[in-house]
Order: structure tokens, then C-alpha cells, then sequence
């Protein structure tokens, strides 16, 4: 946690990944971020993972650090209070990050009457407003067509949710653009964000698409070969799948030399006239000639050894560990200063992380937990609407809001 954005209030409306995302990094930035629900919960509080105890790993992992303030959205009255809270004054306030429909009643346009320079970042499927999520667009973009064994046709969904984090990291991005602008007197706006065209972007921008255009076809499946660079895994002597990878002339030799095949791929580099420490694409290109060079020289030595060589020698390269082991890898986990053990609302005490990034120049805060739902219901009402404790008491009673249960 740091204090960078302390004192700026974000209220969000959402659900899954992508809009808590960016409420999630705001927060731990420092700003009040406050998530309101339906009482209950809405679609994603009991999603999987879950704790022995059915209480949702995934919910207390993406609300980490926010307030929780329980409505229910179905009647006209909690509704009004969800478009007051988006909307409510103060000159750090006015900020709302949602994945609610453009239309309805946390459309912009709704919004905007109770606050002109109100600034709605709206996370979305498709942009002419059709349902999306992150595996459907995953699908419409190709890349399941492209991962996998080259011999296999079958798509391979992806298990990281990889657009919906990059949607809810631009959306923390650009709400905090869009404040700088405001503040610079240019008045609020709605910023949306659909998933597809991140995604699209995303595509082009790492020159998938123009790839694929000028070549009539989108590149084939290749399995655990790193396109266009000399990369894969190895198989030691003992079993052990290794990762290497050598994109720089350094990265380069420094595995020739780690592996002590210098020589025969030399002599692959004259019989080929090439020279594969100038291009990387001609390791690609010719990777079915050096694949058996490597594998004969991983196969003849342990992980054991190897490993400490390819240390020496500033080589880069992995190893293949399962997440349990990753748990117990100290530059991972367990003695890395980002993460902090700390109690949650299933009950459960392990290790969360504050801000993903480091700032050296100031002090990492400690990492806070998820709210319950609902536990910060009276506090908000009363301190960002103004309501009195009669008010909101007849709230309560006539099941417009609830709180925390005990």
C-alpha cells in the first residue's frame, strides 16, 4: 500500500475482473475506493475459488483494500442512492468505475445530471454494446488457434484472464488522465473500455495483426517455441524440464558457452553461411538444426548442475515449478516485502499483496484486506451522502440497505 492517491475518492459499481481490477490498484495506491453491492452480493460473490468454508477467494482477492456499502439495486430508492454515491460532491470525488450497461441507470447520461464533470470509466464487452467476456473475445481474436502443440488443432483457452487485467490496468490509467484533465478545467467524461478493443489492440500493437494481414493467415501453433527468437524447454538428465531463453548476442553465447556446444553450432552457422549471435530471427528460423544440440547437452547433465552454471555464466533460464512450489520460492512469495500475511473476511490468514509495484523512495504500507460486504454501509451513507442515523436507520428497516453480517 502507498499513500500516492490519498484522498481521492472512486466509488465502483461492478462485478468480475476487470473493473475491481482497477478499483483494486487505485486502492492500493491510496485512494477511498468504494464498492457497492447488491445486499447479498452480486454475480461474482461466491465465485470459485473458494475457501473451505464457501467464503469466495476470488472476491476477497480483487476487493482487497475497499469499502463495501450493500444496496439493493432491484428498487428505485437503492438505485438512487448508487447514482448519489457515483455522483457525490467534493472536488476529489465525482470518480466511478463500473461495468453496468451504457444504457440504464448508471448511464453516463443519468449520472451526469446529478454531477457535470463527472468521470465514468466504463468497462465493456464489445463495443457496440454486445456481451463479451475475456475467453469469448480471446476466441474471436485467434489466439487460442495459436497455442498449443503444433500437431493439435483443438483451441487452447488461456487460464489468465489476461484481457481483463489489461483492461482493468488501463482503466486506472486513464481515470487518473481523464482526473489531471478535469483538474486542468477540462470538465469530466465517460471513458469506455471494451474488452474486444483492448484486446484488438493489444493484437496490433505487438504486430500480430499487420502479421497476419500481410501473410493471409494468422501464424501457426508451435507449441512451447518462443516466436521469432530462440526459446523452449529443455529436458535434463535427471527429468527436470528447464526454460531457456536467448533473445541478446550475450544471452546468446553466454548458453553456448553454459552448455559447451560452441563448436558444433559453429559449424551448423558455416554450413548454413549465418550467424546466429547477430540475428535472433535466425535462431528461430533455424531452430530445428540447433534443438538437438541443446537437447544432447541438457540431457547429458542434472538441473543440479546446471542450474549454478547457467547462474555463472548470466545465462537466462527457469525452471518448470508447480504454484505450490512457487509458494515457497523466496522471490516469489515467501520473503518477497510485497506480499504480507494478513487475517481475511473468510477467516483465512495468508499472504495477500499490497501495490505490485515498488516505490523505493517511500514507505510500503501494509496490505489490507477485503471488506465485508456491506461493512462500511452506515459509514458512507453518512459520511459521502450526509445522512443522519434516523435516515439511514429507516433504510435498514425498510431493507433498502443493509450492513455487515456479525
Amino acid at each position: 500500500m502507498y499513500d500516492l492517491l490519498k484522498g481521492l475518492r472512486v466509488v465502483e459499481g461492478s462485478a468480475f475482473v476487470a473493473a475491481p481490477t482497477c478499483g483494486l490498484y487505485l486502492a492500493q495506491m491510496g485512494a477511498e475506493v468504494i464498492r457497492f453491492d447488491n445486499i447479498g452480493g452480486g454475480p461474482d460473490f461466491r465465485r470459485w475459488p473458494l475457501a473451505e468454508n464457501g467464503a469466495s477467494l476470488y472476491w476477497e482477492g480483487l476487493n482487497k483494500a475497499k469499502k463495501s456499502v450493500a444496496i439493493d439495486l432491484g428498487r428505485p430508492e437503492g438505485r438512487e442512492i448508487a447514482q448519489r454515491l457515483a455522483a457525490a460532491p467534493g472536488e476529489n470525488g465525482g470518480l466511478f468505475v463500473t461495468n453496468f450497461p451504457v444504457e440504464g441507470f448508471l448511464s453516463y447520461e443519468a449520472l451526469r445530471k446529478l454531477r457535470d464533470d463527472l468521470i465514468c470509466v466504463r468497462v465493456m464487452g464489445w463495443a457496440d454494446g454486445s456481451q463479451g467476456m475475456d475467453y469469448t473475445i480471446n476466441s474471436a481474436l485467434g489466439l487460442p488457434l495459436m497455442t498449443g502443440p503444433a500437431d493439435d488443432a483443438r483451441p487452447v483457452n488461456h487460464v489468465l484472464a489476461a484481457w481483463d487485467l489489461l483492461t482493468g490496468a488501463w482503466c486506472a490509467f486513464a481515470l487518473v488522465t481523464a482526473l489531471l484533465a478535469r483538474m486542468r478545467g477540462q470538465g469530466g467524461r465517460e471513458i469506455r473500455a471494451p474488452l474486444s478493443d483492448i484486446g484488438a489492440a493489444t493484437m496490433a500493437n505487438l504486430g500480430f495483426a499487420a502479421e497476419t494481414l500481410f501473410a493471409g493467415h494468422q501464424r501457426p501453433r508451435m507449441g512451447n517455441d518462443i516466436f521469432g527468437a530462440f526459446g523452449r524447454d529443455f529436458t535434463t538428465r535427471d527429468g527436470e524440464k528447464l526454460m531457456l531463453l536467448a533473445i541478446t548476442p550475450k544471452q546468446w553465447s553466454k548458453a553456448l558457452e553454459a552448455l559447451g556446444i560452441a563448436a558444433p553450432v559453429a559449424a551448423v552457422e558455416a554450413e548454413l553461411g549465418v550467424s546466429f549471435a547477430t540475428d535472433e530471427g535466425l535462431r528461430f528460423t533455424h531452430r530445428h538444426r540447433l534443438y538437438p544440440l541443446f537437447e544432447r547437452a541438457f540431457a547429458a547433465r542434472t538441473a543440479a548442475e546446471l542450474g549454478p552454471a547457467f547462474d555463472a555464466g548470466g545465462v537466462t533460464w527457469g525452471a518448470y515449478q508447480p504454484l505450490e512450489a512457487a509458494l515457497d520460492d523466496p522471490r516469489l512469495y515467501k520473503d518477497n516485502p510485497v506480499f504480507q500475511a494478513i487475517r481475511h473476511p473468510s477467516g483465512l490468514t495468508y499472504p495477500a499483496p499490497g501495490s505490485m509495484g515498488t516505490i523505493p523512495q517511500d514507505v510500503r504500507g501494509d496490505a489490507r484486506p477485503a471488506p465485508r460486504l456491506g461493512q462500511h454501509t452506515d459509514e458512507v451513507l453518512a459520511q459521502v451522502l450526509g445522512m443522519s442515523g434516523a435516515e439511514i436507520a429507516r433504510l435498514h428497516d425498510a431493507g433498502v440497505v443493509a450492513g455487515a453480517n456479525p
